[in-house]
């Protein structure tokens, strides 16, 4: 090894002669070990990994991706190779303090460089692609706990990264893939966009009145604004001040992707200066808006004792020929305006695959850093930025809501990130997709103001916005309607007056028609919504908002403080549904100590995570909710805390009244503060939207003041009606 000279000014080490490897490891990571025993091992294994994960493509992936389309049915792998240079791991790091003995930490700082061969073919379509190389670089943490006295050892193992890794993967073919009918929206939508939905969020009535005076003496009424979320476009509608009977009357457009599960999920809040009250909340399965096309109801808020809300929503479908297009603009108002925003007739669809030849830019003779910016009004978008290079590839896909592609343009700018000028532009009037083959257009154009060979390839297509209105016997009942108790009593059908309304983008000379069926008395419509799934609030506007009754513009929600849908602990109506059931069962017998069956929860907090872990590993001897069983899952919160980020659910175990769930969660919060905490634990039954088969199957509210929760307990709870009295089994 070589001197080392350290320079005090700067701090800094030189080296004089370069380290071996190890010492150098020891550098940089004092408390990470070399794994070259478990790098060999690997490499020793490598060919039989190679044998799994092939056939994990053939066996799995392969069936799945032919069931997922009917154009794939001839999808196929015709060579599935990882490559002969396995996975390395640089180096482990094994927490030994501060750790749990019920637990074991691991941080695999592992890479990847694999030249792999992985092709696939679509017969039907001759389309051949694949895949010619993966790169993984990250820190992987593995954590091995509960430790038990039973085999397998351990209760439970979480496999995570703790950032982002980075991930390189070179595509071979990919636009080939854009060619097949039904898999890229050029040709009928994008592979993932299933549809658009339009939501009329119209008013609410019989709100609580959350505000007070006099230090809570006098109660006040609520200042109600509404957060809607489809997927992870998030919009908020505006605020309403001093009103239990809000009129909103605002409408969104959001995309729906294509794969299983997704809702309409909507809360209503109480503008309050140091938290936000929770008004209500309502869950919507999409795949019912689907079939219905059009639904304009009023729906029982769930979740709290009153109030209703009234919805309108449109399924839109995507067409790819103009032959509706004009109707569709008569029906929005948009051919009798010049306004460029408002409802949309229209989406356009673009896939920005390569540019060539760019220009240097300001310097001669260097490569700029280009990306690209597209417009369509005032909605605009930009691509990644691609480095030091005039032949760019971003392989990136747009969406634009259109207004009246008779009277737009796309503008569409390519510009140098580091010397921020332009190397190029092009404007494409969307009235040319119209007299296009399908209503797509896939080239290179020639950028303008650029070179003289310089050229921007894009495959561009558009797709009007039809609601298909389906003819509907004068008995006929929505399909989606779901009955559950409704807290008011008084009244199933409540008149609406038609509001006037104005479309956006105009000083209000322009009067949109009523919004139809608003004058009609609707019933009151009564469904208990699936429970939500957890999923952390995205901020990335996918869709768009419009107002045609109000103009009154709809943003993202930039703050995350308010409570989520409530836990159905403050809700009586849970509670006593599961005890009328209770007495169902009963019938004359008497049921045994645990007549709502038992959980199994492991609980501890880690003071090397300042984080506490709850395992819920099963349940036993649940009711059945239906001849079939139920299809339980289990919610937690961490009381007082009832915010959506604060909410854990496990998977649904279906048919089953003994599921086995061993899934791992955590909540941030150090011990002296979750000692002062509840873990509020509710065992739920799964029902499809139409299923009348939800609701609670049993509760246990766990105090967690225990001294023993640094080391953590493994028990049975008795499951109870609300949560109280529960008996620990031993």
């Amino acid at each position: 090894m070589g001197d080392v000279i350290c320079c005090p000014e700067q701090s800094t080490l030189i080296l004089c002669e370069a380290f071996s490897a190890s010492a150098a490891l020891q550098v940089h990571f004092p408390d990470t070990e070399r794994a070259e025993w478990l790098n060999k091992t690997v490499k020793h294994m490598w060919p039989f990994i190679c044998q799994f994960i092939e056939k994990l493509f053939r066996e799995t992936i392969e069936p799945a991706v032919r069931g997922a389309n009917a154009h794939l049915s001839t999808f196929c792998f015709t060579r599935v190779d990882v490559g002969q240079q396995p996975l390395r791991v640089n180096g482990v790091k094994v927490y030994t303090e501060n750790v749990d003995k019920r637990q074991i930490i691991l941080d695999l700082q592992i890479s990847f460089v694999g030249n792999c061969e992985i092709d696939l073919e679509i017969k039907r379509y001759f389309c051949r692609a694949g895949v010619k190389s993966i790169q993984i670089h990250g820190t992987m943490r593995v954590i091995l706990e509960p430790l038990i006295g039973d085999m397998p050892l351990v209760g439970a193992l979480s496999i995570f990264f703790l950032r982002k890794p980075l991930l390189e993967i070179n595509w071979t073919g990919l636009t080939n893939l854009l060619d097949i009918p039904g898999l890229n929206g050029m040709t009928q939508c994008p592979p993932s966009i299933f549809g658009v939905l339009r939501i009329h969020f119209i008013e609410a009535q019989d709100l609580q009145g959350k505000d007070t005076y006099l230090k809570g003496l006098v109660k006040g009424k609520s200042d109600p604004y509404g957060i809607i979320r489809v997927g992870n476009q998030i919009f908020q509608s505006k605020i309403i001040k001093e009103n239990l009977s809000p009129k909103w009357n605002e409408v969104y457009e959001a995309l729906v992707y294509e794969h299983p599960g997704q809702e309409l999920e909507i809360e209503l809040f109480d503008e309050d200066p140091d938290k936000d009250d929770f008004l209500g909340s309502l869950m919507i399965d999409l795949i019912e808006v689907e079939k219905e096309r059009l639904l304009d109801e009023w729906f029982t808020l769930d979740e709290v004792p009153k109030g209703k809300l009234h919805l309108k929503l449109e399924w839109l479908t995507l067409m790819p020929d103009a032959a509706n297009l004009d109707k569709v603009l008569a029906d929005i108002r948009a051919d009798k305006d010049q306004a460029i925003d408002g409802l949309s007739s229209a989406l356009l669809i673009l896939y920005l695959d390569s540019a060539r030849n760019l220009p240097s830019g300001k310097k001669m003779n260097s490569n700029p850093n280009p990306l690209v910016q597209m417009s369509v009004g005032h909605k605009a978008q930009e691509s990644k930025i691609r480095y030091k290079t005039s032949e760019p590839v971003w392989e990136e896909n747009f969406t634009f809501f259109i207004h009246n592609p008779k009277r737009q343009d796309l503008e569409v700018e390519v510009k140098d990130e580091q010397h921020q000028c332009s190397l190029g532009s092009l404007r494409i009037p969307l009235s040319q997709l119209l007299m296009s083959d399908n209503m797509t257009i896939n080239q290179r154009f020639h950028l303008s103001n650029s070179g003289p060979n310089s050229t921007l390839k894009m495959k561009i297509a558009l797709r009007v916005l039809h609601l298909e209105k389906q003819e509907r016997p004068p008995d006929y009942q929505h399909s989606a309607q779901v009955k559950r108790p409704s807290v008011s009593k008084e009244g199933r059908k409540m008149p609406v007056k038609s509001q006037p309304s104005m479309s956006p983008g105009t000083s209000g000379s322009n009067t949109a028609p009523s919004t139809p069926g608003m004058g009609e008395d609707k019933p009151v419509r009564e469904e208990k919504p699936q429970p939500p799934e957890a999923s952390p609030l995205g901020h990335r506007d996918l869709g768009r908002s419009s107002s045609s009754l109000l103009a009154s513009p709809s943003h993202v929600s930039a703050k995350e403080p308010t409570p989520s849908i409530a836990s159905d602990i403050s809700l009586p109506i849970a509670t006593q549904e599961l005890r009328q059931r209770l007495r169902q069962l009963e019938n004359g017998t008497t049921l045994g100590q645990s007549p709502l069956g038992q959980i199994q929860l492991t609980i501890r907090h880690s003071s090397q995570r300042n984080k506490l872990i709850v395992v819920v590993h099963s349940c036993r001897n649940l009711i059945a909710f239906s001849e079939d069983g139920s299809d339980p899952y289990v919610r937690m919160y961490l009381l007082p805390d009832k915010r959506r980020s604060g909410r854990r659910k496990t998977h649904v175990a279906k048919k089953t009244l003994n599921p086995v769930f061993d899934q791992s969660f955590d909540f941030s919060v150090s011990l002296p503060e979750v000692q002062r905490r509840t873990l509020d634990v509710a065992v739920k039954n799964s029902g499809g939207f139409l299923s009348k088969d939800k609701g609670l199957l049993g509760k246990v509210l766990v105090a967690l003041a225990s001294e023993e929760l640094a080391k953590g307990w493994t028990q049975w709870y008795d499951l109870t009606e609300d949560g109280t009295r529960p008996q620990v089994i031993t």
